[in-house]
C-alpha cells in the first residue's frame, strides 16, 4: 500500500496533469445535473449530453418534470438504454424535490439517497459539483484505477471502494481527484491497453510495477 507522501505525490502529478476536473455532463441547474447522471448509469456521458438538450428544453423546470408524461419522457431519452425506468425516476424524483424539499436538492447524502433513482455515485457527484462538501464518486473509471494503483487491494464493490478512499484522500480533494481518476482513465488508463508509457503516475503504480 502507499504512504501518506506518495498518496500526496500521486495527487499532485494528477493536478498537474489534469489542471481543470470536472464531468463530461452538461446542465445549467442542479437539478438537470442530477437527472443527467440517472441517465447516464449504464450510458455514456456523450449519449447523454445529446438528449438532455431536448429533454431540458421541453421541461425546463420541475414543475413541468414532474407533471410530464411518462411516455413522452420516454421517447426522448430512449437512447440512453433502460429508458422506462428513467424515465419514471426523473419524474419521481422532479415530484419529490418538490414536495418534500421544496424544490430544491438537499445537500445531505441521507435526503439525496432518498430520491428515485439516486444511489451513492449519484449522490457524491452532487455533493461534490454542486455543494462543494467531501465526495468520493466511484464509477467503473475510479473503480479500475483505484485497484491498478493500488489505492485499493482486489477490491470491486463501489461502496467499499468509496470507504477506503475517504480514509486515505484529504477531504477538501477527494471529489476532484475522482474527476481527475475519470480523466485519466479515459486519456491514458483506458480498460484493456493503459499506455503506462504516458503515465504521470507511473512510478507509484501497483500495475505498472509489475509488468516493468
Amino acid at each position: 500500500m502507499h504512504t501518506k507522501a506518495e498518496i500526496a505525490e500521486i495527487i499532485r502529478l494528477l493536478e498537474e496533469c489534469y489542471p481543470i476536473p470536472y464531468t463530461d455532463l452538461k446542465y445549467s441547474k442542479d437539478y438537470e445535473l442530477l437527472f443527467a447522471a440517472r441517465l447516464a448509469a449504464q450510458c455514456t456521458d456523450a449519449r447523454v449530453n445529446t438528449v438532455t438538450p431536448t429533454l431540458f428544453a421541453k421541461y425546463p423546470s420541475l414543475e413541468a418534470f414532474a407533471a410530464a408524461e411518462v411516455k413522452e419522457v420516454e421517447k426522448i431519452i430512449f437512447s440512453c438504454g433502460f429508458y422506462k425506468t428513467k424515465a419514471k425516476d426523473i419524474i419521481a424524483a422532479a415530484s419529490m424535490l418538490l414536495s418534500d424539499f421544496d424544490g430544491q436538492v438537499p445537500d445531505e447524502m441521507e435526503d439525496l439517497l432518498k430520491l428515485p433513482g439516486v444511489g451513492r455515485k449519484t449522490a457524491n457527484l452532487m455533493l461534490g459539483d454542486i455543494f462543494n462538501k467531501p465526495a468520493v464518486v466511484v464509477d467503473t473509471h475510479c473503480i479500475r484505477l483505484s485497484n491498478r494503483i493500488g489505492l485499493v487491494m482486489d477490491m470491486k464493490n463501489p461502496d467499499k471502494i468509496e470507504t477506503a478512499l475517504r480514509k486515505i484522500l484529504p477531504p477538501e480533494k477527494s471529489s476532484d481527484f475522482c474527476h481527475r481518476l475519470v480523466l485519466h482513465g479515459r486519456a491514458v488508463c483506458t480498460a484493456r491497453k493503459p499506455k503506462c508509457e504516458n503515465c504521470c503516475i507511473a512510478k507509484y503504480c501497483r500495475y505498472y510495477g509489475e509488468i516493468d
